[in-house]
Order: structure tokens, then sequence, then C-alpha cells
């Protein structure tokens, strides 16, 4: 009897001494009335009213005193956390522990059903461990629990299945259900919803679909974050929500939603953001838009996105009295009709403003040039007419402007060189004329994408685009330049995409492009180009993509060391050049299969 008496406080002394492992490594709060505690001293305090707690009578925590420092403690080691394994069912007998914590370990195994003998808990967090299986039922017996935070991330974590138990909605106290990016699928036990003391819903990332209950905004009345994206939900999104006044995060991003949003923000002026996008909202028509409206109470505001829905009618003007602390606004890729409005410029801390791909006419405001904080301006796939404003240069912060498809016209302005910080720049497909500004290429940082296709540019390409050294998609395709191809593209030795073709460029493909090696997609298609194919082609060893066409080259292709990677390279419309089929010749036998090669009048060969 003695022995199995030592034997249990040795396993309880041992369980403790697992747990306070855990709280070295900072993964158990600690709080002391009235004092914050930094580093070793939060510990120290911690671990010394854990042992004033607990019988041990084997003396295993005597040295935990003021006479050693905290990690010359026995049991004690100060380190990173890397604990693996299962969780040990032992736990369970700890029955007055509140607060278990075990995030960002190697945990694996199942969670233990008799955790749930732990009748005190009130915080289970085991986020980004590897742990598997179901959430026990028997959870619904931890009637003090106001955490259970079980997320994982996008790189570790979990792989927790199954579906979320009924038995849940007895935690009549649950302030936080976190079970973000697991494998559980399924419909939300309408339990759930009724648990009017839960503040944070977090269910992204899952299999779950079905709708949300039409009563929600007066079931979950202390709700203040609800993450429910990238799920399989559908139906229309409650009107109910109105009642929900303490809502601060309302993201139902990457679902099925649809219908027409009626929710009246007017109340929940907490909501900082609100993120709508990827679903099937609205219906295409006059009034979509009318909720924005209410959202101008929401003083503290700083993300709001419906982009890619389906929102038609004008966009409103309250748009512009929405709270000065936005910072970024996405309505892209909908139907949205009307004009930017001028009042835009009210929103003094907007960073990012997208725009794109909507039915919007006008022009774009040059006031747009007072935001000073602005760092993406998007509004490609519209209907703008006018000029690019000029003012745009006062933004000094912008990364990227996209304005492609659409019905701008003029020449570039020059003024756009004093954008220093832009990566990215789309100007494609509009109506703008005259030469390409040599400020442009003092832009250093320009790095992502350059488009000015398909417009009406003319004059020989500046020849300062050298010193774009770090530009990876370089398109200058269905313009009007002209004279040859700058040899200082050479230098742009980042270039993967480089489009030249439909302009009216001549002469020959200079040799100090061999420099380019990480090239993968080359077309100088239809222009004057003419000479031998330069061999240095052949031994770009990242290209995959060749387009020769409507040139005059002459010559042959060479035999060896052709193309070795190439899937796709034509010729066609070349009548100087050898069309001997059999002088081409591919290294890579996987390759022959797939690779095609153009020849004559659009012919398709393959070898």
């Amino acid at each position: 009897m003695a022995s199995q008496s030592i034997c249990s406080s040795i396993s309880s002394v041992a369980t403790v001494l697992w747990c306070v492992g855990l709280l070295l490594l900072g993964l158990f709060p600690t709080a002391i009335t009235g004092t914050t505690i930094e580093g070793h001293e939060r510990d120290r305090e911690t671990l010394l009213a854990i042992k004033s707690q607990i019988n041990d009578s084997l003396g295993v925590t005597s040295s935990w005193n003021d006479s050693a420092a905290l990690c010359q403690w026995k049991g004690i080691t100060c380190g990173c956390n890397n604990f693996y394994g299962v969780i040990p069912p032992e736990i369970g007998r700890l029955s007055r522990v509140e607060s278990l914590i075990l995030q960002n370990n190697s945990f694996g195994g199942t969670i233990p059903a008799n955790l749930t003998h732990c009748s005190n808990l009130i915080q289970f967090v085991a986020s980004r461990n590897n742990l598997v299986g179901n959430i026990p039922a028997e959870f619904g017996n931890l009637l003090k629990l106001e955490q259970l935070r079980i997320y994982a991330d996008f790189l570790t974590g979990n792989s927790l299945q199954g579906r979320i138990p009924d038995t849940l909605g007895q935690l009549k106290r649950l302030v936080n259900l976190s079970l973000d990016e697991n494998n559980f699928f399924g419909l939300v036990p309408s339990s759930i919803y009724n648990i009017s003391s839960l503040e944070i819903f977090g269910l992204v990332y899952k299999r779950f679909y079905g709708s949300l209950p039409d009563d929600i905004g007066f079931t979950l009345i202390n709700v203040r974050r609800i993450y429910i994206g990238n799920n399989s939900f559908s139906g229309t999104l409650p009107e109910s929500l109105a009642n929900a006044s303490k809502l601060e995060v309302f993201d139902v991003s990457r679902s099925h939603f649809s219908g027409k949003v009626s929710i009246n923000f007017q109340n929940a002026k907490n909501l900082y953001w609100l993120n709508t996008e990827i679903n099937n909202l609205g219906s295409g028509a006059a009034g979509d838009l009318d909720f924005l409206t209410t959202l101008t109470n929401c003083s503290r505001l700083q993300t709001f996105s419906i982009a890619v829905n389906q929102f038609g009618g004008l966009l409103p003007n309250s748009t512009t009295n929405l709270s000065t602390t936005i910072r970024f606004i996405y309505l892209g890729f909908n139907q949205i009709t009307g004009n930017i409005p001028l009042g835009i410029t009210n929103l003094v801390n907007l960073m990012g403003i997208g725009l794109e791909y909507n039915q919007l006419t006008g022009t774009i405001p040059d006031s747009l040039g007072k935001l000073k904080n602005l760092q993406s301006v998007i509004m490609g796939g519209n209907a703008l007419t006018g000029r690019i404003p000029t003012s745009l240069r006062n933004i000094s912060l912008l990364s990227e402007i996209g304005l492609e498809d659409n019905l701008l016209e003029g020449s570039i302005p020059a003024e756009l060189g004093k954008c220093q910080n832009l990566i990215k720049m789309t100007l494609g497909s509009n109506r703008l004329t005259g030469l390409v500004p040599k400020e442009i290429f003092s832009i250093v940082t320009l790095s992502v994408y350059l488009d000015l296709s398909n417009s009406l540019l003319t004059g020989s390409f500046p020849s300062e685009v050298g010193n774009l050294k770090t530009l990876v998609e370089l398109d200058i395709s269905g313009n009007k330049f002209s004279g040859q191809i700058p040899a200082t593209l050479s230098s742009c030795t980042s270039l993967e995409t480089l489009y030249l073709g439909k302009n009216h460029f001549y002469g020959s493909i200079p040799a100090s492009l061999s420099s380019l090696r990480s090239i993968t997609e080359l077309d100088p298609s239809n222009n004057n180009f003419s000479g031998q194919i330069p061999v240095y082609l052949e031994k770009l060893s990242f290209l995959i993509y060749l387009n020769l066409s409507y040139n005059h080259f002459e010559g042959q292709v060479q035999r060896k060391g052709v193309f070795s990677n190439a899937t796709t390279i034509a010729l066609t419309g070349n009548d100087r050049l050898c069309r001997r089929i059999a002088e081409l010749h591919l290294n890579s036998d996987l390759m022959i299969a797939r690779s095609q090669v153009q020849f004559g009048k659009g012919s398709i060969v393959h070898i």
C-alpha cells in the first residue's frame, strides 16, 4: 500500500514537472495582481505558486527557493520548447489545474479523453502541434472551460478530423473557440450558435458547409470576432448580425454565400475588419451596395473587402464618408458602375485601393495624389478615360500601379519617375501615345512587372531600361516601337519573360542578350528582325517558350544542344529560314513528346 502511494506521488510530481516545463518556455500565462513581471522572474513567481499548491512528500521541489537561480532548480531546464510524444494521460489527475497550454510543440497522438477529469480547466490550448483524431465528446463536461484553441497554420499543425462534437454546446462559459486549419468537416452543431458567452469563433480553412442561423445575431450577442472563411458555407448572410453590436472582425471570405447583403452595420462601432471576398454575394443590380452606407458609423474600420463577388449598381458616394482609420478598400472583380468619387481623398490613411475589373467610368481623380499613405492603386479592367494623373508623383510610398485594360489616353507622365518605391506597374491595353519617358527607368525598384503592352506608344525603346536590373517581367508588345532592341537589356539579368512582339523593331537580336540566363519566355515575333537565329538561344537552359514568328530570320536551326527544355518553338512566317524539320533536334527524349515547332503557314509539327 505504501509503495502504491509513493508511485502515485512520483507520477503526480512528474506530471507537474512536465507541465512546469511548458510554463518555463513561456506557454503558461501568468497574472500577478498589480504587477508585471518580465522574463524568468515571472516564471519564478509562478513556479513558487505551483509549489505551494502541491504535496511534495518526496522533496522534488525542495530546491525551488530564493537561494538558487531559477535555472538551477531541480527538474527545471531553461531553453526552447521542443516537446514531442503524446500528451500524458496522467494530466487528468490534476483536478485543480485551470490552464493547460501546449501550443508550438510537436505533440502527437490523440487528445486524451481523461483530460475531462480536470473539472476546473478554464483554458486548453494545443495549437500548432501534430495532434490527430477527434475532439473527445467528453470535452462537453468541462463546464468551466472558457478557451478551447486547437488551431494550426499553413506550414505545420494538427490533423484533427471528424465533426465538431455537439456536446461542445454545453460549454456555456466558452469565450474562445478557435479550431482553424484542421481537417474537421460537416455541419457546425446548432448548439454552438447558442453559446451566448462566445466572443471568438474561428473555423477557418475547413470543410464545413451549411448556412448560418437566421437568428445568429440574437444568440451570439457577445461575439466579437467571426472567422469562418475558406469553407463551403452557403445561403445568405443573416440580417440579425445587425444586433451583434460588439462585432470587431467579420471574415466569411472564400465560401459560397450568395444573395443581397442586408446587414445594417451601424451599431458595430468597433468593427475594424470586414471581409466577404470571393463569394457569390450581390445580384449585379442597383442597390447591391446600399449596405456600405451603414458602415459610415464604424469609426474603427481599417480593412474592407467585398472583392470577387456579384455586386452591381453605382459605387455610392457614402464610400467617401467611411472612417478615416480605413487603410484598405478592395472592391475588385464585381459589376460596379459609376465614377470614382472625388471625395475619396477624405480617407487620409488609405494604403491600398482595389477597384479593378468592374464597369467604372469617368476619370481618375487628380486629387488621388493627396493620399500620401497609398501603397497600391489597382484600377485596371474598367472603362476609365482621360489621362493618368501626374499627381501620382506625390505618393512616394507607392509600390504598385495597376491601370491596365482601360481607355486612358495621352502620354505616360514622366512624373511617375518620382515614385521611387514602385515594384510593379501595369499600364497596358490603353490608348497611350507618344514616347516612353526615360524617367520611368530611374525607378530601380521595379522588379515584379512592367507592362506597357497594347497601346499606341512610339519611338525607340529607351536604353535606360538597363537600369532595371531586378525586373522579372517586361511586356512592351503590341505598340509602334521602332529601331533596334537596346543592347542594355542585357543588364536586366533577372528577366524571366520578355515580350517584344507586334512592333516595328528591326535588325538582329543583340548578342548581348545571351546574358539573360533566367529567361523562360522570349517573344520577339511580328517585327522586322533579320539575320541568323542566335546560337546562344539554344543554350539558355530555362527557356521553355520561344516565338520568332513573322520576322525575316534566315539560315537553319543548329543540330547540337538545341533547346533541351523548350516546350514550344514558333518559327512561322520566316520565309528564308531552312524548313528541314530533321535539322531540329531536342536533347531530351521526354521533351520530344510534348514539344512543338511551327513552320510555314501556321502548321504545327510534333517531333
